[in-house]
């Protein structure tokens, strides 16, 4: 439980005692050696980062931590050299002592998309599911949040987060290498629920949906983004083997069929926020994602379709609340 006591003392006084009870086996089990075979590598390259003291910080309009005259040239580029060794980096981006973290997507893109548009975060107790490296549970933080935690069952992504969160220093926000099953069932913990880019993974997208409203208050706020497909409200694309070369993904409804599923769940207030379609420059090749990317996922003769034939990617990001 290293690293994880405020957390615990955190959940315990908010009310989130059955979770607390679990998590020393659960994370027990995540971090088991056999759980991956480069996690010592990883584990070794978060131990073999300085302490920093950052002169500044911003969370509000990046995630920036320090400035490149903090540190020497020589230091720079070995910390360059310490956070490329977890490659690939795919949310972010991230400014580390003068370092651009070029990930593979522009996640601060789909945070502008819905900054404004949804219930301030001061004082709230927030869950990011499937939150990747934490970047937006970062700007979660900077935002005002009293206590940010970030769920993801990668351990590579987790990694990502604590090398970020030893530069940066002791904050409330922590990333568990764990999936929404994990939390107790209608424990009614956090203010707010985010959930991006994960509905479209599930398999039963309905149970994720109950799953998500069993985590708020009573009153608290939903902010879901996921794949959707155009048409009304009995549409919804199943496709037969790959999206986008994805193999998870399974259910990708339009934007009516998504909102008419969480009334059938119980969400109240139900808003469509924002619709968007994915650009080649949002999520994209880098130095810090050097593997495929949308451009190779898409056919070049109709950059509309997925290289599969079927609609290229559109997100939705929808807000609602629970009573």
């Amino acid at each position: 439980m290293t690293g994880y006591e405020g957390l615990c003392q955190a959940l315990a006084a908010a009310g989130g005692e059955a979770w607390v009870s679990r998590l020393p086996g659960q994370l027990a089990e995540a971090f088991a050696e056999s759980s991956h075979g480069d996690l010592q590598r990883w584990r070794q390259v978060v131990d073999d980062l300085p302490v920093s003291m950052p002169s500044s910080i911003d969370l509000l309009d990046e995630v920036r931590i320090g400035r490149a005259g903090d540190i020497t040239e020589v230091a720079r580029t070995q910390l360059r050299e310490q956070l490329m060794q977890l490659h690939p980096w795919r949310k972010g981006p991230y400014q580390i002592f003068g370092i651009d973290i070029d990930t593979e997507w522009r996640s601060d893109w789909k945070w502008d998309r819905l900054k404004d548009q949804i219930a301030p975060l001061r004082n709230r107790l927030v869950l990011d599911v499937g939150c990747g490296n934490g970047y937006h549970c970062w700007r979660m933080l900077g935002a005002g949040a009293r206590l940010v935690v970030g769920i993801d069952p990668t351990l590579l992504s987790v990694m990502q987060f604590q090398a970020v969160r030893k530069l940066y220093g002791e904050a409330p926000i922590y990333l568990l290498p764990l999936g929404i099953e994990d939390i107790p069932l209608n424990m009614g913990l956090f203010d707010t629920v985010f959930s991006m880019g994960v509905l479209y993974h599930r398999r039963s997208p309905i149970d994720h949906l109950l799953e998500l409203k069993g985590c708020l208050r009573p009153g608290g706020e939903l902010i879901l983004e996921t794949l959707v497909v155009e048409g009304c409200v009995d549409r919804v694309l199943v496709p037969e083997r790959r999206y986008a070369q994805m193999r998870n993904v399974w259910f990708l409804p339009s934007c009516e069929a998504l909102m008419l599923w969480m009334r059938r769940c119980g969400f109240k207030n139900i808003r469509l926020l924002d619709v968007s379609k994915t650009s080649v420059d949002e999520q994209r090749s880098t130095e810090w994602m050097r593997f495929h990317s949308l451009a190779d996922f898409l056919d070049p003769r109709s950059p509309e379709l997925t290289c599969e034939g079927l609609p290229a990617p559109v997100r939705a990001v929808v807000v609602a609340n629970v009573d």
